[in-house]
């Protein structure tokens, strides 16, 4: 396994380990519980990079195939299906497994986030205190960023459900709707299995978190 980085920087001379501040020590230095870790570490790193090849192929593959069906439907009937951003899902005979191909755009928000952010507080800060407790949390919850100091959007757009008749409130929320971008598109493809004989799906992860 290789990238960039590793590739740009001076081979490890035989009879050496390299450590993180890229200092050349001699192999007799080097704890065994080090070298045991530094092992371990790579074989994990080096199963962690074949499968995410192997996914990568997977989604890729997917992909083809379900488009290829998507083509072979449409040239029967003399159609065009799905278009390029047209979710499909496909199912195995029995109806026990289904595949789904979807489209979701990428949303992210322009600096006009910050005034509708302090007209929204405003409006929390006019109103009544004790009723709007709830409201505040959600806008407190809206507003809070990730560790890569991101918003989550799906919590901001949840603000905008909210049917408030205030005009500043109303306001604020003709702020956010100005502050939502459109970045890009991304595909999903998604795995379920039947539960049983019923009509519900569970999906099948593909994600280490959901095991």
């Amino acid at each position: 396994m290789s990238n960039t980085t590793e590739q740009t920087r001076p081979p490890v001379p035989e009879g050496y380990m390299r450590n993180a501040a890229g200092h050349m020590v001699p192999l007799e230095e080097v704890r065994p519980h080090d070298k045991l870790r530094d092992e371990v570490a790579k074989e994990l790193v080096q199963e962690a990079a074949d499968l995410h090849e192997r996914l990568k192929q997977f989604k890729q593959k997917a992909l083809g195939d379900i488009e290829d069906l998507v083509t072979i439907a449409g040239e029967k009937y003399g159609v065009n299906l799905g278009g390029k951003k047209g979710n499909v899902t496909i199912s195995t005979y029995d109806g026990g497994f289904k595949v789904v191909r979807s489209y979701a755009e990428r949303i992210t928000a322009t600096e006009e986030i910050e005034a509708a952010k302090e007209l929204i507080n405003q409006c929390i800060n006019r109103w009544s205190e004790g009723a709007n407790n709830n409201i505040k949390a959600l806008v407190d919850r809206a507003f809070r960023t990730n560790n890569q100091g991101k918003i989550k959007m799906s919590a901001i757009l949840d603000l905008l459900r909210l049917d408030i008749d205030d005009e500043q409130w109303k306001k604020a929320m003709e702020a956010l709707k100005d502050s939502i971008q459109v970045t890009g598109t991304a595909v999903y493809v998604r795995v379920y299995k039947r539960v049983g004989k019923s009509d519900q799906y569970v999906p099948m992860p593909l994600d280490l978190a959901a095991f």
